[in-house]
């Protein structure tokens, strides 16, 4: 310890509850659940269905063992990459509660988001009556002089006891139906009649375009459709999203690995039932593992838990989605179907249970069904088509943990709409003329929020090719944020050392909009100069404008710029500006930071040390001072300058490829682990990178500024002068003396978002 001031560092990497640090008095909260209880198990026994126990023998023996397995790959592939994009959203935000349609509506808008999420409602809903008769198949196997309605009905009651009582209720029992299956799974592999021999494995059917064999099988897309529903359910678990503990860890986590695991188990029954059975017995007996399995009985409970289960999971999730449905306003009588008791989504599930009944006294779901796999096959597409605008775009909102190359949900939608028509391309038309008729009610309606959203930021990006498309969007929108600086300019030679520091914070995005300050006599030879420096910033990608103006003043050419710029289309957000040498032009810097602060404009104000300038890039420090703790997060975000600190922090460092270092000062060790859980808040929501080190010192501010660890850049908020007339630039200059590095201190407009 040095000059009473205590360092204390941490490596990153211990996540906090945001929803505890911002909890207030609040109704009751449902039980929340974790990665395996939440995610994994739904999703993994609505994958490990009927077509699994029944279908997949009949794929094997028409597709042979090799068409079988491309039938799976092809399928799991699909879901897979629809998988891997809910994934690298739900690590970009908080998923709130409705799973794929809360992904939707924050990305696309609450009218696109409706108008795939009530179909998809419908269909989960439906989808609970088609498990339920897939059950009583099962069970009239075993005892066919039961009547069918009264079996139908009272699996109905047991599976909506169950979901109704609370979800948690619901986890629980499909623990038993796992083990259940997972005893169905060992009796299967463990019969010896794999290992027989007798026959030949058929690698390839005779579907047109395989190997000639001698027998006549279905064609190749035609088994792919009949198996394709096996792999679709995915959403089970994301559909709880809003009643996870971490959703942004456990939606990647338990989809991923519950599609890879199906997967797995899907090939390893495929290589089982080609070695056990020969191909007249694949194709002509539906039950071939229930009969060729060690335990018969075994096998036909785990296909009783599996129709159980799926009806358990889709009758948990259908009431989530129409309750976040009815939260927004997206149908009638919201505000009704919003409401929870004792933290469950009761009257919701009252809705859908009539609903199940209503499936339940058609008596044969089979006219459609195909229309049911195609709202789900549309959901996959639209998430795919949602990762893909997110990362096309660039916006700063978007910073998922896991980054995904965009051929990625590129193939997940163009494979998605492929199987749609390759299923039933009636229903496929049908499905997407609904969903296009719903867009058209509720953008009728107008009663839906109007958010920032994605949407925005296309067709901010759409406006630089034809900018007349977007005037009338509101760009200032927090999701579709991006710096557009503005750079007055005397003399250019001065923008040397700064020029590659605008670059590295506007790229990719980012525009620039140069401001040449002249005088009557400057003005002609100026004006080129400028110019010349803007074709230099184009020629790295930046976006870049310049004008010049005849300005009396240093002031007076600054503050005409704002407000002439003020309507242009493409606004500026940050008035870029150095720190200048001569002490006696401090006041008319702090006249034009206060205007850009009365035109709700971002001030960024460059301080280059002398001799370190921009250093070697490779540190870059962000100050974070300690937040009050009856303040909320977004208030102490805005309040203390950070929401443009952090945004421009994230981009330099990214930029640069430096170590991000986040640093509070205290003025009592005491207070040390309420800051401390404040910052890992603050990386958590902010998706702050977990390579940032935590560092929390104590003592004197200006004390611990000179001993923190030496940096490239070191960025703090703007602090107010005593006078509240203007930024305190003795505190600015004393920084970049005691930080010995350049500083960036910045002013937010108020319309910047760390949180978005």
């Amino acid at each position: 310890m040095k000059n009473d001031v205590t360092t204390i560092e941490e490596a990153p990497g211990v996540a906090t509850s945001a929803q505890e640090a911002q909890a207030g008095t609040a109704p009751p909260e449902p039980k929340r659940f974790g990665t395996f209880a939440g995610v994994f198990t739904p999703t993994l026994l609505t994958i490990l269905g009927v077509i699994m126990f029944l279908r997949l023998g009949w794929v094997v023996g028409n597709a042979g063992l090799l068409g079988a397995f491309l039938i799976i790959l092809l399928a799991n592939g699909i879901t897979l990459a629809t998988g891997l994009s809910l994934s690298s959203i739900a690590t970009n935000t908080r998923m709130g509660a409705g799973g794929p349609y809360a992904v939707i509506s924050k990305s696309l808008g609450f009218e696109v988001g409706g108008s795939v999420g009530l179909p998809l409602y419908l269909s989960q809903a439906l989808a609970v009556a088609m498990y339920v008769f897939g059950f009583r198949e099962g069970w009239l196997w075993i005892f066919p002089d039961h009547p069918a309605l009264l079996v139908d009905l009272i699996i109905f009651v047991v599976v909506f006891g169950i979901a109704a009582v609370s979800a948690n209720l619901a986890f629980k029992a499909q623990y038993g139906v796992m083990a259940i299956i997972a005893v169905s799974l060992v009796c299967i592999f463990a019969s010896p009649a794999a290992w027989q021999d007798g026959h030949t494995i058929t690698l390839w059917g005779s579907y047109p375009g395989a190997p000639e064999t001698g027998f006549s099988g279905a064609d190749f897309w035609i088994i792919f459709a009949v198996f394709f529903p096996a792999t679709t359910g995915i959403m089970a678990g994301a559909n709880m999203s809003g009643e996870l503990k971490n959703p942004r860890r456990s939606i990647p986590v338990g989809t991923l690995s519950a599609i890879v695991l199906s997967a797995v188990i899907y090939l390893a029954l495929a290589v089982w039932l080609a070695m056990a059975s020969t191909t007249d017995e694949l194709v002509g007996t539906y039950t071939i593992l229930i009969d060729k399995s060690i335990w018969g009985p075994a096998v036909l409970a785990g296909l009783l838990g599996a129709t159980f289960s799926s009806a358990l999971s889709s009758l948990v999730g259908a009431p989530r989605i129409l309750q976040a449905l009815g939260q927004d306003q997206v149908i009638p009588a919201g505000t009704w179907l919003a409401k929870r008791s004792r933290g469950e989504p009761r009257r919701a599930m009252l809705i859908t249970g009539g609903i199940v009944l209503v499936g339940l006294m058609m008596r044969d779901l089979n006219v459609i069904a195909p229309l049911i796999t195609m709202f789900f096959l549309i959901t996959y597409a639209v998430i795919n088509v949602v990762l893909l605008a997110e990362e096309s775009l660039g916006l700063m909102s978007f910073r998922p943990t896991l980054k995904l190359s965009r051929l990625i949900p590129l193939l997940g939608a163009i494979g998605c709409i492929f199987a749609m028509f390759i299923v039933n391309a009636t229903f496929s038309l049908i499905a997407v003329s609904v969903v296009f008729g719903l867009y058209l009610w509720i953008v009728w309606r107008g009663v839906t929020p109007r958010t920032g959203s994605v949407r925005s930021g296309i067709f901010v990006a759409f406006a630089e090719w034809a900018a007349g498309k977007v005037i009338s969007l509101d760009m200032a929108a927090s999701r579709a944020w991006k710096p557009s600086l503005l750079v007055p300019v005397v003399n250019p030679a001065t923008l040397r050392g700064e020029l590659r520091l605008l670059i590295d914070i506007c790229r990719p995005e980012g525009t620039l909009k140069l401001l040449g300050l002249a005088t009557t006599e400057t003005v002609d030879h100026l004006t080129p100069r400028i110019k010349a420096v803007a074709q230099v910033l184009q020629r790295h990608g930046i976006l870049t404008t310049a004008s010049t103006v005849d300005s009396a003043d240093y002031i007076t050419g600054i503050v005409a710029g704002l407000q002439a710029l003020g309507s242009a289309f493409f606004r500026p957000n940050i008035l870029f500006l150095h720190l200048p040498r001569n002490v006696a032009r401090h006041p008319e810097l702090r006249t034009v930071i206060s205007e850009a602060a009365r035109l709700e404009i971002g001030v960024m104000l460059l301080g280059l040390h002398t001799e370190a300038g921009l250093g070697m890039k490779r540190v870059v420090n962000l100050w974070l001072r300690p937040k009050p703790p009856d303040m909320s997060l977004a208030d102490y975000l805005a309040r203390s300058e950070l929401n443009l600190g952090i945004l421009t922090a994230l981009r330099l460092s990214r930029a640069w490829k430096a170590d991000l270092n986040l640093i509070s000062v205290i003025r009592d060790e005491d207070e040390e682990d309420a800051v401390r859980l404040h910052v890992e808040e603050l990386r958590d929501l902010c998706r702050i990178p977990e390579t940032a080190r935590v560092i929390v010192m104590a003592g004197p501010f200006d004390t611990c500024v000179a001993q923190a660890p030496q940096s490239d850049m070191d960025i703090m908020g703007l602090r107010p002068g005593d006078d509240g007339a203007g930024p305190d630039l003795d505190f600015v200059a004393r920084m970049i003396e005691a930080t010995r590095s350049s500083c960036l201190f910045v002013g937010s407009s108020g319309y910047e978002s760390a949180l978005a």
